[in-house]
């Protein structure tokens, strides 16, 4: 009911018409998974380095439909999310004004839910911007792989039982190729795969065994 409320808010605080679509239905069966990569994990203060969106259509994952940019960063990287990312102080300097990829990230996405691994980091990144310029949130409606993982594996689990939710678990678990992680392009792409095979499995009520002992070799995903 909230969100509801703020998007009738937001629709009418958009300071700009052209982006009016934001707020209307996107193609019937489509969605974008999404992935940003940040300086940090506190979307309050930290800022995008990287961000790439891949289109469904379908169940069919249309990675030619992509879009990815690396951004311009007054905010410097920790060493620790240096050494996540990736991402080196030259590429961020030749990386674009945020200001001048939220406008094409944002026709790219129109009124297509948005997937995601834990969603609401990438886009409250993307509000920050999207209120400086529109002053609006993003309206779209948001999938969560995990939530879609959980109801495969753990809904109606006894209390004992123990919940991992990890990229690198749901990755296991779906016999995804091990792309290294925390590449923008990557994950989204990895982020696709697992919407696509969860939703598949929820349709045909299928599961996703409980083992006892589950381990993951985490290199392998880039951890």
């Amino acid at each position: 009911m909230w969100r509801g409320l703020i998007r009738r808010l937001d629709r009418a605080r958009l300071t700009d018409p052209r982006f009016a679509f934001l707020f209307e239905k996107g193609p019937p069966d489509e969605a974008v998974a999404l992935d940003c990569e940040a300086t940090g994990l506190d979307p309050r203060r930290d800022e995008i380095l990287a961000v790439a969106a891949i289109r469904i259509r379908g169940g069919r994952i249309l990675a030619s439909e992509s879009f990815r940019a690396t951004l311009r960063s007054a905010r410097p990287s920790s060493p620790a999310a240096i050494k996540v990312h990736r991402l080196l102080g030259a590429e961020i300097r030749q990386g674009l004004d945020p200001a001048a990829m939220l406008p094409e990230l944002l026709r790219f996405i129109g009124g297509r839910p948005i997937v995601g691994y834990y969603t609401d980091f990438d886009v409250r990144l993307l509000d920050r911007h999207a209120r400086r310029m529109l002053r609006i949130r993003l309206p779209n409606p948001r999938i969560d792989v995990s939530a879609l993982y959980y109801a495969c594996k753990y809904r109606g689990a006894p209390d004992y039982v123990k919940i991992d939710l990890s990229f690198a678990r749901i990755a296991a678990d779906l016999g995804l190729p091990p792309l290294p992680q925390h590449d923008a392009f990557n994950d989204a792409l990895m982020t696709a795969m697992m919407y696509v095979q969860l939703s598949d499995m929820l349709e045909r009520r299928a599961t996703i065994p409980r083992r006892a002992a589950e381990p993951v070799e985490s290199a392998a995903f880039g951890a």
